[in-house]
């Protein structure tokens, strides 16, 4: 007999007792409970995923993947500051990990590094789509400048 709870399936030992130890996986890695002589059970690990920071321990067993994948519970993923190892420090959206608190300006969620490359893509693109053009009285001579003012072309 199998119960399903979300993504976890309890089965009853052919002894009588309750296993909840054990999953039935198919051949495709989805667990399902069938009875089948094709199913395999495996063991769940005895260490369960927890949040990293000091002082938490939310089991992340039914957190979203990311969280599990990065071991940050949803509440310290965003929170300004947070302990980890000691020092005081804050989860960097872009990077995925804890940084100092130094490390980031104000209350963003981004390491300064990170968001120095995100502007920086954001400058490249920005510049290479808006020119101008300056002209002289001749309407058919003038000068084309870049954002940055550099002179691209020289128009005669």
């Amino acid at each position: 007999m199998c119960l399903k709870l979300g993504k976890r399936n309890y089965f009853e030992d052919p002894n009588g007792r309750n296993v909840s130890t054990g999953l039935t996986i198919s051949k495709r890695g989805r667990g399902y409970c069938d009875g089948g002589e094709a199913a395999v059970t495996v063991a769940i690990p005895a260490t369960v995923p927890r949040c990293q920071v000091e002082g938490c321990h939310v089991a992340l067993l039914n957190a979203k993947e990311y969280h599990r994948r990065h071991k940050v519970c949803e509440l310290h993923s965003k929170a300004p500051k947070v302990v980890v190892l000691g020092m005081e420090q804050r989860f960097c959206q872009q990077c995925s990990r804890f940084h100092l608190v130094t490390e980031f300006d104000d209350t963003k969620r981004s390491c300064r590094r990170r968001l120095a490359g995100h502007n920086e893509r954001r400058r490249k693109s920005s510049q290479e789509h808006s020119t101008t053009v300056i002209r002289n009285n001749n309407p058919s001579q003038g000068i084309l400048l870049s954002k940055s003012m550099e002179i691209i072309i020289l128009i005669q």
